[in-house]
């Protein structure tokens, strides 16, 4: 299945190098390959391979190579400084993709500038988006048992032959998510941060999983573990820099302020969510605003991010989206009850801004709140129309 960043990647490619970073078998080599079949000589170099890692460290690749991805380059030492190289002397027609394991972003952004060289582009898992554009059915129970990540989503059930070993598909996906947490504690977060107690990292994760939506106290979590709380929050930055979980914090207008408060955790695959089917149907819904605000940031440039609102007394709508550290609007997800929020109203009524019910099923769309503006919405078209 085509992804949707594939064409604006290659628009971008004509004018930088292009780095395509996001979570662990998210696509990205996938991706990787199949824009390299728009080029006429195209060179796939990992640094994980012995032979390719030779071709990198002498820069031995023909002279008619005109696109070049590097995988994996960020295991080579000074590996900025070697891309600034190669992009400062390359021939015009030379395009550069570099990408990796989550790690990319966090390595990026640290030690020798690339500045004014590159475009980043943030690949997320499918999305009702992302699938409609495909020409693929969005669904949204499927995103909801299976995540969005490509092997699982798209694991073929078994076949409805008499013998055939039932739920092919899901049984697969279930596999394979298991497999799927093992390496990223024990490749990634281990290989990421020397940490020394696995068992109490591993519980940490455990523990999010069942706390997705509601605010997390580190205080808390630390308790439950027996370990302090600037560990837990050590852990919470770790698996945050390698696309397991993201965070969502309250807006108050003020970033500085809004950092300092209780985050809510999500999950980038949905499946790993521990909890109703409520629970995970507000984790697919955040995920599709973050993939959302991560296209506005990556493709137009906009400043654009997830928050949540919440008063001391307990008062809560599960979503803001801002753009500018503006309020666009408020959001909250239901599964099936169509009666506006009083939450929603409240917030809505009292700052002015438009709101939305999201509802998973739903007879009738409609809009109420007179001019406060709150629209009940089916889900799946809505979400459908996000990127």
């Amino acid at each position: 299945m085509n992804r949707r960043r594939k064409e604006q990647i290659l628009k971008d490619l004509h004018s930088k190098i292009v780095f395509l970073t996001g979570p662990r078998q998210v696509g990205k080599t996938w991706l990787a390959h199949d824009i390299a079949r728009e080029f006429t000589h195209p060179v796939y170099l990992n640094y994980d391979n012995r032979g390719d890692r030779e071709i990198i460290e002498k820069e031995a690749w023909l002279g008619s190579t005109d696109f070049i991805v590097f995988d994996e380059i960020h295991k080579m030492p000074g590996w900025k400084t070697y891309i600034k190289g190669i992009y400062d002397t390359k021939p015009a027609a030379l395009k550069i993709l570099v990408t990796g394991s989550a790690r990319l972003e966090y390595f990026r952004q640290t030690g020798e500038s690339l500045s004014g060289r590159y475009f980043t582009h943030r690949l997320f898992p499918f999305s009702p988006g992302e699938l409609a554009a495909a020409g693929a059915p969005p669904d949204i129970d499927r995103l909801i048992s299976r995540g969005g990540f490509p092997e699982p989503f798209l694991a073929e059930d078994s076949p409805s032959e008499k013998d055939a070993p039932p739920g092919g598909g899901e049984t697969f996906a279930s596999r394979w998510r298991k497999q799927y947490v093992d390496g990223l504690i024990r490749e990634d977060v281990l290989d990421f941060e020397k940490f020394s107690d696995f068992k109490s990292l591993k519980l940490c994760l455990e523990l999010l999983r069942s706390r997705v939506g509601s605010p997390v106290s580190y205080a808390s979590i630390a308790g439950d573990i027996g370990i302090s709380p600037n560990t837990v929050k050590k852990y919470i930055q770790v698996f945050e820099e390698l696309y397991i979980i993201f965070r969502v914090t309250p807006f108050t207008g003020n970033i500085a302020r809004s950092l300092l408060k209780e985050p809510k955790i999500y999950f980038f695959d949905t499946a790993l969510v521990e909890g109703d089917e409520g629970i995970k149907f507000e984790n697919l819904t955040a995920l599709a605003l973050a993939k959302e605000a991560a296209a506005e940031e990556d493709i137009k440039g906009i400043p654009a991010a997830l928050h949540y609102v919440r008063t001391k007394d307990g008062r809560e709508v599960d979503f803001c989206y801002t753009r500018n550290n503006k309020a666009l609007f408020l959001l909250e997800t239901k599964l099936s009850d169509s009666t506006i929020s009083k939450n929603l109203h409240y917030f809505c009524a009292k700052y002015t801004i438009p709101g939305i019910q999201l509802v998973k099923d739903i007879k009738r769309e409609r809009q109420e709140g007179g001019q406060i503006g709150i629209e009940v919405r089916s889900a799946l078209p809505w979400l459908a129309e996000l990127e």
